[in-house]
């Protein structure tokens, strides 16, 4: 491909010819994370240990994620009467975590592009620690809402950076597989502080918080610079032993070398995108597609749940141990079922039935609280509003926790995929903000109306996935987004 004679016709030149080649069935373009022939990438696991070892300490940063996250429900009654804060004040601190992740979103592509991927979960981690410890020595509510905002800083630059520099170190038949490991750590951060939290105070809880930080930290001192970046920023020599390091002493990585220079000088020549751009007839439709799956995944209520989900317990008189716990385990199991369905069922069937499950747990959470509201069959309260909430986060985690930000990276074209992606991941934690905000609020109102909301609000999810977004099982990136944006 000519790719200079490309840009001097435009934009509209540049993009149909990445479309010819795969409508021919010619050379494709490299995808952001394409790695070379299955030759070069079938390796040994002896030879490929520093990508395990690399994924290990990227992930320690999505584990963070899901302690900051997780934090709030197990520690809501013991912060409020040691601190004495009212129910606005605690809602403050349960929310600002996502209003420091939507700052941290903004800012995490600037950051990794200027001082690197590792830079960025350096960043990050120095974030999260000083969150902590001000949450650890707080006093009162300003201190506790400053620890707060930093650690969801920290939060929302991993959750940019962490799958970013996995699949650019992944070999391309592995990258898929690793990726995943990023959600799955996610829940496991959540529910590893939902079990530990019943059992130990809040302050310590905030301790145990720092350990993934120090892993990260620790950890980025053993493990190479992601090789993409070294060769966009025109570092050739330590891009070719970052890449050496990660195939293995032995592995030929001369292929896979030309082809990540070929796809980061195709990249640099691409018109740059502005935002305005992203509203253009060619683009709409992808732009659509990501930002309305994440308006549906966050606005469905599940951050509100997940945030005081103890609570909720409570108020239908359940153990709120017992409950949080059994959410914490299944949450986990059912994420990783749903990391090995997507690849076979397809990322359309599990978003219906995710979003089908939300409806109904939503209707039998509500129907609970309902009846406790009015004094009906209290006897079946508890059981209704447990299996309404453990249904609820089996539905979400199956589909739509993870499946939003696979498409999410599979549709957006080359050119606009950095201002696409930040939209929808900005749109991700308002969303996120606005619900964990607002919950406190909403189940004061009326405990029943806020799942009947929650559960309109996920049958229009239905709606729209069978109306608007299409299948990508088993289709190139070059195929999903020329058919989008043709």
């Amino acid at each position: 491909m000519n790719t200079k004679r490309d840009v001097e016709q435009g934009e509209d030149s540049t993009q149909e010819e990445i479309r010819q080649p795969l409508m021919q069935g010619q050379k494709n373009l490299p995808d952001a994370g394409g790695s070379g022939s299955e030759d070069q990438t079938d390796k040994s696991s002896k030879d490929l240990w520093m990508v395990y070892l690399s994924t290990f300490v990227a992930v320690c940063g999505s584990f963070e994620f899901g302690s900051c996250a997780g934090y709030s429900s197990p520690t809501q009654t013991a912060i409020r009467e040691d601190l004495d804060l009212s129910l606005g004040e605690y809602s403050v601190f349960g929310s600002i975590l996502t209003f420091g992740a939507m700052i941290g979103a903004i800012t995490s592509g600037p950051i990794a592009d200027f001082i690197g991927r590792k830079g960025a979960m350096r960043v990050s981690s120095a974030f999260c620690a000083a969150g902590w410890l001000a949450i650890y020595f707080a006093e009162g509510a300003l201190v506790l809402d400053i620890g707060r905002l930093a650690t969801g800083y920290g939060m929302g630059v991993f959750s940019y950076v962490v799958p970013v520099f996995i699949a650019e170190i992944a070999p391309k038949n592995l990258r898929g597989a690793l990726t995943t490991i990023n959600q799955l750590m996610i829940c496991t951060g959540v529910s590893v502080a939902f079990i530990i939290g019943t059992v130990l105070t809040w302050r310590v809880l905030a301790l145990t918080g720092l350990v993934p930080c120090a892993v990260v930290l620790f950890g980025l001192f053993l493990i190479p610079e992601s090789p993409r970046w070294l060769a966009k920023t025109g570092r050739e020599k330590e891009f070719e032993a970052a890449l050496q390091r990660l195939r293995g002493k032995d592995a030929d990585i001369s292929l896979e070398a030309a082809e990540i220079q070929d796809y980061i000088e195709t990249l640099q020549q691409l018109p740059k995108a502005k935002i305005l751009d992203l509203f253009q007839r060619r683009y709409l439709p992808s732009v659509i597609i990501g930002v309305g799956l994440m308006f549906f995944q966050q606005f469905g209520g599940i951050n509100g749940i997940c945030f005081y989900v103890s609570n909720i317990f409570e108020s239908a008189g359940f153990s709120s141990s017992v409950g949080t716990i059994t959410y914490a385990i299944l949450q986990v199991i059912v994420t990783a079922m749903g990391a090995a369905l997507i690849d076979r069922a397809g990322r359309k069937p599990l978003l219906l039935v995710s979003a089908s499950g939300l409806v109904l747990s939503c209707a039998l959470a509500g129907l609970s609280f309902y009846f406790k509201s009015h004094e009906l069959a209290l006897k079946a309260v508890p059981a209704l509003a447990v299996t309404g909430i453990l249904l609820y986060i089996g539905s979400f985690s199956v589909g739509m926790g993870a499946v939003p930000w696979v498409i999410m990276s599979e549709i957006f074209p080359i050119n606009i995929k950095g201002v696409a992606g930040s939209l929808a991941t900005l749109m991700n934690w308002f969303g996120a903000w606005a619900i964990s905000y607002t919950f406190n609020y909403l189940m004061s109102w009326s405990s029943y109306g806020t799942f009947i909301i929650y559960g309109v609000i996920n049958a229009l999810a239905i709606v729209f996935v069978i109306k608007v977004v299409p299948e990508t099982k088993g289709r190139t990136l070059e195929q999903i987004q020329a058919s989008i944006n043709a």
